[in-house]
Order: structure tokens, then C-alpha cells, then sequence
């Protein structure tokens, strides 16, 4: 699907109002279930599941997460594509699942905006550069001299082509004038476990999933992805500090089935925004490395229209295919 094909499905999404001027009515009388299409323990599973910790309360109803793995989180958005709209099933979507995968993979069997509602954005994230102890560089400046002076000597893993991780490494090689060795793995965790250990250089991975490493010292973190510090780390300066107009931005976002009732939608919205901003789940999440967002279904496919863009044109950058 190119940009054009893509736009004119964004364009023919119904307009969402937002929930501030909604009345909801709708109360689920059974469990809820949030999808997610990645193994447990990653950045997608961990948000995710915070999210339906906190919204359970206020639901009156257990908010359950279900792993269904495979195929770059295609199985799990498959599964609520196909689910009926009736406010019971939610797949914790990203930019990968969301924006990235129609430009991957030819035949997916379903479209990541005619067959969804957007109903909430939640968090917005970045990733860390970070590098393995034995890289002779103690600040990005240093780390840019280095791979400068020794292109594609780095090995940069990455969750797989075509990921998150795999596009903000391809970006930063591109602003910064570096090249690196691309070490796809399938999925992020054996990615950091050979950082640690020593076998890659570098990574750029999800603050989830590199933090723990970075506070035992196991890894060297140099710059965050996003154009602005975080609350996890407030003294790590951001890449684009030093390589201006660097800038990776993630989120997660929550969707139903298309078809879903405006009622389900403001009531999802409305419980989900306040929970993000409940002093407690947003420190979890800070503390996680993201930025708690809490937006309505309107911001969530504004986000999503943003992205499609620039998925695309990294796409392009790398050549990465899901189909291969």
C-alpha cells in the first residue's frame, strides 16, 4: 500500500468527537480483554497491562491481557479486526502494529485503519541508545567520532527488520553519517541479552526493556530518541542534542474492531485518561520511560495519520519487507 492508497482511507474515517463533550453511557458487564500481539515483558505487554490494572477498578470489570504473538503483532490485530464491535476486545496497538506493518507485509488480510476504531492514546515513548561497556565512548559526541572512524565495525541489534529498533538505528545512521552492521533478532529481549553479554555494540531499545540493564550498570546509555528528556533519566540528554533534527518518537495507543458504538468509545477514552493521569499509574509509567498521554480517539488517529508518513519513508530508507 503506498502513501496515496493509505490517505485516502485515513480521509474516509469517520471524524471522532471528544470525549469531553460526550455523554457515556455504556457499563460492561463481563470481563474486558486487551490483546497484545507481542510475548510477555516487552514494552508493548508491560504498557499495556498497567493500563488494564488501572482501568479495572473504574470498569467494575476484570481488563484481562491476552498474548497472541506472531508475524510483527499481525496475529493479535488480526484477531480484534475480526472480533465482534461490542466493547469486550482491544488490541494495544503501536506504530508498528498501526502505521508500519501496511507499508511490511503485502497481504495482511486485514486494513490497520478501515478495520479499526482508534479509542485512546495513551502513552507516547522513545528508545535509548545504549552500547555495551567495551565501546570506547563515554558520551554520544564520542560514540559518533568512533563509528566515524570505524564504519560498520558496530554491530547494532535490533528486534527485527523493519522495527521500531531497526528504524530509529537507520534514522540515526543517516543523520549522524554513520554506518553500522544490522544484527536482526526475533524480538527485542535476545537482542538485549547479547548486548549485555557482550556480542553487539549497540541498540537502540525501548526504555522498558534497556532500563534495568542501565541501572546495574550492565549497559552505557548515550541519548534518547525523543526531542525531549525524561522523567526516568532526567540527566540523559537526548540525541538530538547532538545531531540536530534527530527525533524517534513511539506510542501505544488502544483500538477496537471497526464498527465499535460511540458510547463504548467515550467511555473507554474517558476511564483510560483518567488512570493515565492518576497519580499512580503515571508515575508506573514514568518510571517506565514513557510520557503519559491519555489522549481521546480523536488524538489517537491524528497520531496515527502523522506516522504513516514517516513508516513509509523509512520503510523506503532500508528496504525492510515483513515478507521476507
Amino acid at each position: 500500500m503506498n502513501r496515496r492508497d493509505f490517505a485516502r482511507a485515513l480521509a474516509a474515517a469517520p471524524l471522532l468527537p471528544s470525549i469531553a463533550n460526550a455523554q457515556a453511557s455504556w457499563t460492561p458487564d463481563r470481563p474486558v480483554r486487551f490483546v497484545v500481539g507481542f510475548a510477555p515483558g516487552g514494552s508493548t505487554d508491560t504498557s499495556g497491562r498497567v493500563i488494564a490494572e488501572a482501568i479495572s477498578g473504574p470498569l467494575g470489570q476484570p481488563v484481562v491481557v491476552e498474548n497472541r504473538v506472531g508475524a510483527s503483532g499481525n496475529i493479535g490485530s488480526e484477531f480484534v479486526a475480526r472480533s465482534a464491535p461490542d466493547g469486550y476486545t482491544y488490541v494495544v496497538a503501536s506504530v508498528g502494529t498501526h502505521a508500519t506493518n501496511q507499508f511490511l507485509f503485502r497481504n495482511m488480510g486485514f486494513h490497520v485503519v478501515r478495520d479499526f476504531t482508534p479509542v485512546s492514546l495513551v502513552l507516547l515513548g522513545g528508545a535509548l541508545l545504549a552500547v555495551h561497556p567495551s565501546v570506547p565512548a563515554r558520551n554520544l559526541a564520542e560514540f559518533i567520532a568512533y563509528a566515524k572512524a570505524n564504519p560498520g565495525k558496530l554491530n547494532m541489534g535490533t528486534s527485527g527488520p523493519g522495527s521500531t529498533q531497526h528504524f530509529a538505528g537507520a534514522l540515526f545512521e543517516q543523520r549522524a553519517g554513520v554506518q553500522f552492521t544490522h544484527v536482526p533478532y526475533r524480538g527485542g529481549a535476545p537482542a538485549m541479552a547479547d548486548l549485555v553479554a557482550g556480542r553487539l555494540d549497540v541498540i537502540f531499545a525501548p526504555m522498558v526493556e534497556v532500563l534495568p540493564f542501565v541501572r546495574t550498570e550492565q549497559v552505557r546509555p548515550l541519548g534518547i530518541t525523543r526531542p525531549e528528556r525524561v522523567a526516568s533519566l532526567p540527566d540523559m540528554p537526548t540525541i538530538a542534542e547532538t545531531v540536530p533534527g534527530y527525533n524517534f518518537s513511539s506510542w501505544i495507543g488502544i483500538f477496537g474492531p471497526a464498527g465499535l458504538p460511540q458510547p463504548i468509545v467515550q467511555r473507554m477514552s474517558g476511564v483510560i485518561a483518567e488512570a493515565v493521569r492518576a497519580p499512580r499509574t503515571k508515575q508506573r509509567l514514568e518510571q517506565l520511560g514513557y510520557i503519559p498521554a491519555g489522549g481521546d480517539a480523536a488524538a489517537m488517529a491524528e497520531m496515527q495519520r502523522q506516522d504513516v508518513v514517516l513508516m513509509e519513508e523509512l520503510v523506503r530508507l532500508t528496504g525492510a519487507s515483513g515478507d521476507s
